[in-house]
C-alpha cells in the first residue's frame, strides 16, 4: 500500500507529467508547505523549466510575462491560504490581456476546511469569471485507474487556456499530510499526450468576395491595435494595405511599427495629427477596418468616435466583442492573417490615389514638428530603440510612458519586440512581467516605467538575479499623467492624485544588485544605456521636470495642430 505522502507525489508528478506532455515548458514556484508535492513534481522533472519567486503577487506578474515570451501556458504554483489571492491582479491581467496561465494552488482537504484550521480559506472558484475553466481534484489517489484522469485533464487544461480565447485555468489541489516521502521519491510513468488540434478560422467565400467588393475603391482606413494577430500577420496586413491604398494606423504594441515588412503604408503620428480640426473634417474614411483591442491614442478614439454611420469592421478570432465605442457594424470572427489574404487576393492592385498621400503629409509634418518640440521623453524613447539590439524585447509601462511611446517611436526595419500589460491597463506587476518576459525571450529586455509603476512592484526586483534586462524609470515625481487630466485643477491635487513619492531609488537597485545610474539630460542618456545593455541587470533613472515635459507636450501638439 502506498503511504500518503508517497501517494501525494504521484498524484501531483502524474498532472505536471500530463502538463509537460502537451508542451508546458515552464513553472513559477512560491515557497509554501501544503504545495510541497507540487513543487517537487516540477523540480524533479527534467524538461521542466522552474523558477523558484517569493512574493506570489510577483510570481504571478513573472509568469505573465514568461507567457508572453513564449507564447505558451505557464505553471504557477503557491501553497493554501491568501497566497493564492494574491495571484488575482495578475489573473485580471491575463484574462482580459488573452494570456495562458496554468493556476496550481494547494489547498487542505475537505475535512479541514470551514472548520477554523489554520491557513485555510475557499478557494474553490476564487478567481471567478477571470478563469477559462475552474477545476478541483480529489484528494490524491494514486490507484492505476485513477492516473489516466489526471493525464486527460492535463490535456483539457492546456486546451482550455489556449483556445478559444487563450487565458487562465485554475486547478484547486487538495493534499493531506504528510507532504514529503521519508525515501526515495517514487517514479512517475509516462504516458502519451492527449494533444488537442486547433481551427483557424476564415470566411467562406462568398462572404470574403462580398467584403472585398465593398472595401475596394472606398477610401478606407486600417487600424490596428495590441493583440497576438499571429505569424505572418506584419506582411498580410501591410499587403492588403497597399491593395485597398489605405493608410494604416498602428499602435505602438500592434508589432508593425518594427520589423522587416514593408512599413510605408503605417502611421505613427497620428495622437498629434488627429487632433486637428482640418483633419477631422476633410480626412473622412468611408470605412474602418480594424484588428485587435483599442489603441491608446485617446484622439484616435475621438476621431473614430466622430465618424459614425459608416462601415465599422472589427476583426476578432477569439469570441469577445472589442467594441468599446460601441460603432462595430460587423464582426469578423476570422484568423486576422487569413482574412487579410483572402480579401488581398480578392481585391487588384489600386491606382494612384491622392487619400493616403493626404495622411502620409500629416504623418511629416507631425514628425516634423516632433523633432522641435521634444520633452526629455521623446528624446529618452528614441534612444532606447536607436541602441536596442535587433530582435530585443522592449516592454512599456502604462500611464505616460506607453503615451510617450506611442507618439514618439517613430518607425523602422530593426525587429523589436513591443510588450506591455494593456488586458487592464494597470501599473502593477510591471517589473515582474518584465523580468519574465527577459527571462522567457533569452534576448537583451529594456522595460520604460514611470516612478509609481517602478515602485508598485519593487519585490519583482528580486527576479533580475542573473537576467539582462535594463529598467529605464522616467521619474516625473509621481502620477504625472493627471497632471493632462480635469483632476489637475482640484485643491488636493498633489496629496491625491499626483502623489510624489520622494524615495532614492539608488537603494532600491542597491539592495537587489542592479546596477544604477541616475540622470537628467537628454545627452547622458545613449551612454548610460549603451553601458547598461552590456549585460546584467540595471536600473537608469530619468529626473523629468514635470512641469516643463507638460508644457513641451503641450506645445507640440499645439504646434501640429496650428501648423
Amino acid at each position: 500500500m502506498t503511504d500518503q505522502a508517497s501517494n501525494n507525489f504521484i498524484w501531483a508528478g502524474t498532472l505536471i507529467h500530463g502538463l509537460a506532455a502537451c508542451g508546458v515548458t515552464h513553472a513559477v514556484i512560491s515557497p509554501g508547505s501544503r504545495s510541497t508535492p507540487l513543487a517537487l513534481a516540477c523540480l524533479q522533472h527534467p524538461g521542466m523549466k522552474t523558477w523558484v519567486q517569493v512574493d506570489e503577487r510577483s510570481a504571478a506578474f513573472f509568469a505573465l510575462g514568461l507567457a508572453k515570451a513564449c507564447r505558451q501556458p505557464v505553471i504557477l504554483i503557491c501553497t493554501s491560504g491568501s497566497a493564492p489571492a494574491n495571484w488575482y491582479p495578475a489573473v485580471i491581467e491575463a484574462d482580459m490581456g488573452a494570456i495562458p496561465l496554468i493556476l496550481l494552488s494547494a489547498d487542505r482537504p475537505a475535512e479541514l476546511r470551514n472548520c477554523g484550521a489554520n491557513q485555510s480559506i475557499d478557494q474553490n472558484q476564487l478567481f471567478g469569471k477571470h478563469v477559462r475553466a475552474f477545476h478541483e481534484l480529489p484528494p490524491a489517489d494514486s490507484r492505476p485507474e485513477m492516473l489516466p484522469y489526471l493525464r486527460s485533464l492535463a490535456a483539457q487544461l492546456t486546451n482550455q487556456c489556449r483556445w478559444p480565447m487563450p487565458g487562465p485555468v485554475h486547478i484547486n489541489v487538495p493534499l493531506r499530510e504528510p507532504l514529503v516521502p521519508g525515501g526515495p521519491l517514487p517514479q512517475i510513468a509516462d504516458m502519451p499526450p492527449a494533444v488537442a488540434s486547433h481551427p483557424a478560422q476564415s470566411l467562406n467565400a462568398e462572404d470574403s468576395a462580398a467584403l472585398a467588393r465593398e472595401l475596394a475603391g472606398g477610401k478606407g482606413l486600417i487600424v490596428c491595435g495590441w493583440g497576438d494577430h499571429g505569424e505572418g500577420f506584419p506582411e498580410a496586413v501591410t499587403t492588403l494595405a497597399h491593395k485597398l491604398a489605405c493608410p494604416l494606423l498602428a499602435d505602438p504594441l500592434s508589432g508593425l511599427r518594427f520589423g522587416s515588412h514593408e512599413r510605408s503604408a503605417i502611421l505613427c503620428r497620428y495622437d498629434a495629427f488627429l487632433r486637428r480640426a482640418s483633419v477631422q473634417e476633410n480626412l473622412r474614411p468611408d470605412w474602418v477596418l480594424r484588428f485587435g483591442a483599442m489603441p491608446v491614442s485617446k484622439s484616435l478614439q475621438q476621431f473614430l468616435a466622430a465618424h459614425s454611420g459608416i462601415p465599422h469592421l472589427v476583426s476578432d478570432a477569439q469570441g469577445r466583442w472589442p467594441d468599446p465605442l460601441h460603432q462595430a457594424t460587423r464582426l469578423l470572427r476570422a484568423d486576422p492573417v487569413l482574412l487579410c489574404r483572402q480579401l488581398a487576393a480578392e481585391i487588384e492592385s489600386a491606382t494612384g490615389s491622392s487619400w493616403p498621400e493626404a495622411f502620409q503629409d500629416e504623418e511629416q509634418r507631425a514628425a516634423g514638428l516632433a523633432r522641435q518640440n521634444a520633452p526629455l521623453e521623446a528624446e529618452v524613447v528614441q534612444a532606447v530603440l536607436d541602441l536596442l539590439p535587433d530582435g530585443s524585447a522592449l516592454f512599456s509601462g502604462n500611464s505616460m510612458a506607453i503615451r510617450d511611446l506611442d507618439a514618439y517611436s517613430g518607425s523602422g526595419s530593426k525587429s523589436l519586440h513591443i510588450i506591455g500589460n494593456r488586458g487592464a491597463s494597470g501599473i502593477d506587476g510591471n517589473v515582474s512581467t518584465a523580468l519574465g518576459l527577459a527571462a522567457g525571450s533569452l534576448r537583451p529586455m529594456v522595460a520604460l516605467l514611470g516612478d509609481l509603476a517602478f515602485y508598485h512592484d519593487m519585490n519583482g526586483l528580486l527576479a533580475a538575479r542573473g537576467l539582462d534586462a535594463v529598467f529605464v524609470v522616467l521619474n516625473n515625481g509621481g502620477g504625472g499623467i493627471f497632471e493632462y487630466l480635469p483632476q489637475s485643477q482640484l485643491e488636493d491635487f498633489e496629496r491625491a492624485w499626483l502623489t510624489p513619492l520622494g524615495l532614492d531609488f539608488a537603494h532600491a537597485a542597491k539592495m537587489y544588485g542592479l546596477g544604477y545610474q541616475k540622470i537628467s539630460r537628454a545627452t547622458d542618456f545613449p551612454a548610460a544605456l549603451s553601458s547598461a545593455l552590456s549585460g546584467g541587470a540595471h536600473l537608469i533613472e530619468v529626473t523629468v521636470e514635470r512641469e516643463i515635459s507638460v508644457a513641451r507636450h503641450r506645445n507640440y501638439w499645439m504646434a501640429v495642430m496650428e501648423s
